[in-house]
């Protein structure tokens, strides 16, 4: 498994940064995908996940700014998306896109599950 995000740059305050990640030689069956966010001082936070039944889930607050979509584009490989809207600067940090092997059919994935990981993207909010 492969993953690379993209799209990390300096943007300012009240503006809006959109990342994309490829997922690519994955095949497991049921598993999830997620965006992380780590910046100085705070533990690596959990953004969105994506289940492999389709559905989507947002960490606490970060819902009302910030969308996540994800396509399959076939031959193993997965498209994954982060919008975030009206940025500030504590939004700043390193954005990873991560996913699981397989976990079993119908059980939670916790965050140690995930194994698979991206060497992450830099965003950078100035005030």
């Amino acid at each position: 498994v492969q993953i690379a995000e993209s799209g990390g740059g300096s943007v300012q305050a009240g503006g809006s940064v959109r990342l994309s990640c490829t997922v690519s030689g994955f095949s497991h069956q049921h598993y999830c995908m997620g965006w992380f966010r780590t910046s100085p001082g705070w533990e690596r936070e959990e953004v969105a996940r994506f289940l492999s039944d389709g559905s989507k889930r947002y960490a606490g607050s970060q819902m009302r700014r910030v969308s996540a979509s994800r396509d399959n584009a076939g031959d193993k490989r997965f498209n994954m998306y982060l919008q975030i809207s009206n940025v500030n600067p504590e939004d700043s940090g390193t954005y990873y896109c991560a996913a699981t092997a397989d976990v079993g059919r119908g059980r939670h994935c916790y965050t140690s599950d995930f194994g698979y990981w991206g060497p992450g993207t830099q965003v950078s909010v100035s005030s």
